[in-house]
């Protein structure tokens, strides 16, 4: 009988150990995990401080002008900065926006040059920093945890999120602030004519626009033409890795 009761400790407190090197093993991977969410959140906490003059009182197109940003400060912490974006809502989407000559550092690299899966929210290499291009396209990631960075983008995938909030504003160096009402919002192939960004006519461009409406998941009514300038923000989607949503907006003002 003792040889049975110890014979059972022995093999409880083995289970009981395994158990215990389990658990601990997990809550060393969940805190690697969540620890860039962490630091990155807290970066561009920081950046936000130094470069936010002044905060907007309200939403709208009115107001959009009363949000004002530090650009010398920025261009010093990084020159490759171009912009910074913003939307009422999701409130969390306000970023400074850069660009490299390619489409791959900011996929890892914060805008103080920190190694982060957070990233930058940075404008396409082909694109021109001045947006005067037809179509400007702006990526960020969609966080897994946090909601930092594009993961609240997907907010306008309903009709009724786009109709309360359907502006976003670009803030530029040069002191203008360009409004964009959003025109169309899908999920779309990262292989899609969605991506394309050059359009040897402005039929061609005009084209385009209206596959992007035609395959939006709402008709918004707003208006574009082949003379229109907009901007295409993508981020990922978390279900499938070939697909992206797309929000675009077309410019409406510019002060």
């Amino acid at each position: 009988m003792n040889k049975k009761r110890k014979s059972w400790g022995v093999a409880s407190l083995t289970i009981f150990l395994a158990a215990l090197c389990v658990f601990l093993f997990s809550a060393y991977q969940l805190f690697m995990m969540l620890v860039p969410y962490y630091l990155g959140g807290k970066e561009y906490t920081e950046v936000k401080k130094v470069a936010v003059i002044s905060e907007v009182a309200g939403e709208g197109m009115e107001q959009a002008s009363t949000f004002k940003v530090d650009f010398e400060q920025l261009l010093q912490l990084n020159p490759d900065t171009i912009a910074w974006i913003r939307f009422d809502e999701p409130a969390i989407i306000s970023y400074p926006v850069v660009k490299s000559k390619d489409n791959q550092e900011y996929l890892t690299k914060t805008f103080d040059a920190n190694d982060n899966k957070l990233g930058a929210i940075f404008m396409d290499m082909n694109n021109h920093a001045d947006f005067q291009d037809s179509n400007t396209f702006i990526y960020g990631h969609n966080m897994q945890v946090g909601g930092e960075m594009f993961s609240q983008l997907n907010s306008y995938a309903d009709e009724t999120f786009y109709k309360a909030h359907p502006y976003f504003y670009i803030y530029t160096p040069d002191g203008k602030v360009r409004t964009y009402e959003v025109f169309a919002a899908a999920v779309v192939k990262d292989t899609s004519e969605h991506y394309n960004i050059a359009y040897q006519t402005p039929e061609e461009f005009l084209a385009y626009l209206e596959r992007c409406k035609s395959e939006s998941n709402y008709q918004t009514g707003v208006i574009v033409n082949q003379d229109s300038k907009i901007v295409s923000l993508s981020t990922c989607t978390n279900i499938n890795d070939d697909e992206r949503f797309l929000l675009q907006g077309v410019l409406v003002n510019e002060e």
